[in-house]
């Protein structure tokens, strides 16, 4: 159980840093004169992830697994998702928020692995959502949050993708690009 909490451990303390920069890129935006989106759905997102936490950390001391005999892989595919965060909020900058904050006529980022993707940040969320509870074979953490992120994107993406194709020039750069599955370069 020492490696469930060294990274529970990692990701509370990462979750912390990531509010702060947010909050930080929402005060910035919003002093530019950015747009919120999405307020409606916001707490059910901020719900469902402290949820995930709370659900995870019981299901993983009362039932007390033994890490997965797939652990190799379900880290690597974690550490994977930790690179692709960082690379994101990186590639965004200023622009990075957890919130649905849209700069009127701006023109988005397309760089990092938004030159291959709409949405790598909800891939990493989907990945981390997958592949922590797998690690600890936490199966009704992992089903029932999977659904949830699932549900909540279904709402979350389309609002994203309105507001950005309103206000800015989302469709010129990401039009040809897939949401979270880079397409095979033609040849």
């Amino acid at each position: 159980m020492m490696w469930f909490w060294i990274l529970f451990s990692f990701l509370i303390c990462q979750r912390g840093v990531e509010l702060f920069i947010a909050k930080r890129n929402e005060r910035w935006m919003k002093d530019q004169g950015a747009k919120e989106f999405g307020e409606e759905h916001y707490g059910l997102l901020v719900a469902m992830h402290v949820s995930f936490f709370v659900s995870l950390v019981l299901e993983v001391q009362t039932l007390q697994p033994a890490l997965s005999p797939y652990a190799p892989l379900f880290l690597f595919l974690f550490l994977l998702a930790q690179w692709l965060r960082v690379w994101a909020i990186t590639s965004l900058g200023r622009f990075w928020n957890t919130k649905i904050l849209v700069l009127p006529n701006t023109r988005v980022i397309a760089r990092g692995p938004y030159t291959f993707m709409r949405h790598p940040n909800y891939v990493v969320v989907t990945l981390e959502l997958a592949t922590l509870p797998l690690l600890f074979q936490a199966y009704f953490t992992f089903l029932f949050f999977f659904v949830c992120n699932l549900i909540i994107l279904s709402i979350r993406i389309p609002e994203e993708e309105r507001a950005l194709q309103t206000w800015t020039n989302y469709d010129e750069p990401f039009a040809e690009k897939a949401r979270f599955i880079p397409k095979r370069p033609k040849l």
